[in-house]
């Protein structure tokens, strides 16, 4: 997301920061190892008012430079294989691997808050990005994600559909997923009701996260 912006970012030992402001709902820093000393995420990113910072492990304190916890969720884990609850079967998904697909994904990802533009057409360039679209049998995107793919195992993250929520959204994604990458797991983090959902779908809770908001 940030090459797509334009941005560069550096992974470092212990984190990964970037040095300018991230794109919206997007960290400034991410702790890459537990026991990350504060003062070494905070002076590598511009931690002022609105800055970011994803403590992988739940471990930093960042209160004394001025940050509060904005929430607290868990990292999850599904084993490869297909969704425990068939996907609506009206719905045909595919990989949004155009701008104007994109676009329309975005629209639908938004649901008109005005935030659709954080996807640029540049993020098509980055390898192992998978933007998954579920359309209606009238052509409209309903439900999606975006899958991130390494090595060993498939990140699922900006889970959504129009009706019916994260539980009306993970049949269709885990299909996806399945069908393109049948032997890697899921994984992710999510929080409140949406960590619910996904437990419902076969996700298991392995570990605890935070994500941390500098004040003004």
């Amino acid at each position: 997301m940030c090459r797509s912006h334009g941005l560069a970012g550096e992974f470092g030992t212990h984190a990964w920061t970037a040095p300018s402001r991230t794109p919206l709902f997007y960290p400034d820093a991410v702790t890459l190892a537990p026991g990350v000393a504060a003062p070494a995420v905070t002076a590598a990113i511009d931690a002022t008012a609105g800055a970011t910072v994803k403590d992988s492990f739940a471990d930093l304190d960042l209160t004394e430079a001025g940050f509060h916890v904005l929430f607290e969720a868990r990292w999850i884990h599904r084993p490869a294989g297909p969704p425990a609850v068939t996907p609506g079967l009206s719905w045909d998904w595919g990989v949004a691997d155009t701008p104007e697909t994109l676009r329309a994904w975005a629209v639908a990802w938004d649901g008109g808050q005005g935030d659709a533009d954080l996807f640029r057409p540049e993020l098509l360039d980055t390898a192992g990005n998978f933007v998954l679209a579920a359309r209606s049998a009238d052509g409209h995107v309903v439900a999606g994600a975006v899958a991130s793919r390494s090595d060993e195992v498939v990140g699922v993250s900006n889970v959504f559909a129009r009706d019916g929520g994260p539980d009306a959204a993970w049949p269709v994604v885990l299909d996806a997923v399945n069908s393109l990458f049948p032997a890697l797991p899921v994984v992710g983090y999510e929080h409140g009701e949406d960590l619910a959902a996904a437990v419902r779908h076969g996700f298991e809770p392995v570990g605890p996260l935070r994500v941390w908001l500098r004040g003004r």
